[in-house]
C-alpha cells in the first residue's frame, strides 16, 4: 500500500496512562469531581433519542455561547473538543509547503496535527522560565507561515502569556497569518496580567480563540469544545469538519452545564486553591516549579523523567511523563496530595 511516509513515521497521540483501581490518575488533566446531577439528567434524557442524528450545527449551543461572548452565532463553531476544531483550522489554513509556528514544549498534539495537514511544524523553544517566547515566535514567521498557535496556560508547563506581551505580538504578526489562542484552561487562571481571549474578541480579524468544556466543566468524556472568530474563518473550519461529530448528548450536557455554571466554577476554585497550595509545598521541598495557572503542575525532571514517573506510579500517583524533559501532574482528589508530596520529597534530592 502507498501511504504518506510522514504519516507512517508518526507516533499516534498517546493518551494519559490509565490508573489501577487504587491509584490516582493524574495524567490527563481531567476534572476529578463527578459530573453535576443536572448534567447527568440531561444526558439521560437526551439518550432516549440516540436513534436520531444530532443537530449538525449545534445551533442551540452556538446561540447560547454567542450571547455569552457578545458575538453572532456565525462567529461560533462547536466541535468534538477544542483539539478537533484546532485540526479543522490547521487543515483549512495550511497545506504542503506551508508552515505552522507554535511554542515547544506545548500541547503534544500540535506537531501531529500539522503533519497530518501536510504542513511543516515550526517549534519555537520556551524561555528558561518555561514560558512562550513571543518575540522569537514572531521572528519565526516567514512568507510560508499560515498559522501560529499560542497556548495559555501552556500545557504542560502551566505558564500564561502576559496580556500586554500578547498584544505586542499580535501587532507584529502579519494580518494574513491566522493566530489561534488556545485557552483550554482559561477558567483556572487567577493571574490578573494574563491574556484573556474574551477581552480580545473583535480586535483582530486573524485571531481565533479556542475553549473547551472538557476541563472546568467536567465533560471530557463527551468531547465538546468551541471557537470564537471571524465568520469567514470559521466557515472554512466548518468545511473541514467531520459531519455530525458533536453528539446530541454532548450538546444537551453543555446546555445543562451552562445552566449550573456557578456550581461548577466553585469546584474550579477549589482545584485552583489545591494547585496553589501544591505549588507552594513543592517549592518548599526544593522543586523549581514554574507558576501554573492550569489544573496541573510541571516537574522538570530531565534525564530522570522516566524513572521518577515510575516512582510516582509505584506509589499510586499516575502522572504524564515527557522524557527527557519532565512530568506533568494534574490536580486531582485531595487524597492524592499527601502521597504525591511524599514521593516528590524523596526524589527531589536525586535531581
Amino acid at each position: 500500500m502507498r501511504l504518506r511516509p510522514e504519516i507512517v513515521a508518526m507516533q499516534p497521540y498517546r493518551q494519559g496512562r490509565p490508573a489501577a483501581p487504587q491509584a490516582f490518575k493524574l495524567s490527563s488533566n481531567e476534572n476529578p469531581n463527578p459530573p453535576h446531577a443536572a448534567v447527568v439528567a440531561a444526558i439521560a434524557e437526551a439518550a432516549t433519542s440516540i436513534n436520531r442524528y444530532p443537530d449538525a450545527t449545534a445551533a442551540v449551543v452556538r446561540d447560547r455561547l454567542a450571547a455569552r461572548h457578545g458575538v453572532t452565532a456565525d462567529e461560533i463553531i462547536v466541535g468534538a473538543g477544542s483539539v478537533s476544531i484546532l485540526a479543522q483550522l490547521i487543515t483549512a489554513a495550511a497545506g504542503r509547503g506551508d508552515e505552522v509556528v507554535y511554542a515547544w514544549r506545548s500541547f503534544e498534539a500540535y506537531p501531529g496535527l500539522v503533519t497530518v495537514a501536510g504542513a511543516m511544524p515550526v517549534p519555537v523553544p520556551l524561555t528558561a522560565e518555561s514560558r512562550h517566547d513571543l518575540p522569537a515566535m514572531a521572528a519565526a514567521i516567514t512568507d510560508r507561515t499560515r498559522l501560529v498557535i499560542v497556548c495559555t496556560p501552556n500545557n504542560p508547563t502551566g505558564t500564561v502569556v502576559d496580556r500586554d506581551d500578547f498584544e505586542r505580538f499580535m501587532s507584529d504578526v502579519p494580518g494574513d497569518v491566522l493566530v489561534l489562542l488556545d485557552e483550554a484552561y482559561a477558567e483556572f487562571v487567577r493571574d490578573p496580567a494574563a491574556v484573556d481571549g474574551d477581552a480580545l474578541i473583535g480586535r483582530w480579524p486573524n485571531l481565533v480563540i479556542l475553549r473547551t468544556f472538557s476541563k472546568a466543566y467536567g465533560l471530557a468524556g463527551l468531547r465538546v469544545g468551541y471557537a470564537i472568530g471571524e465568520s469567514s474563518i470559521l466557515d472554512a473550519a466548518r468545511a473541514t469538519q467531520i459531519p455530525l461529530s458533536v453528539t446530541g448528548t454532548a450538546q444537551a450536557a453543555v446546555l445543562a452545564a451552562l445552566d449550573h455554571e456557578a456550581d461548577l466554577l466553585e469546584h474550579v476554585a477549589e482545584l485552583a486553591d489545591r494547585r496553589d497550595a501544591l505549588l507552594a509545598a513543592l517549592r518548599e521541598q526544593g522543586w523549581a516549579v514554574p507558576p501554573s495557572e492550569g489544573n496541573f503542575v510541571w516537574l522538570a525532571t530531565g534525564a530522570q523523567t522516566a524513572a521518577i514517573a515510575e516512582r510516582f506510579a509505584e506509589a499510586g500517583v499516575i502522572g504524564r511523563a515527557f522524557p527527557p524533559e519532565g512530568i506533568r501532574i494534574s490536580i486531582g482528589e485531595p487524597e492524592s496530595v499527601p502521597t504525591l508530596l511524599r514521593i516528590a520529597a524523596e526524589v527531589v534530592r536525586t535531581l
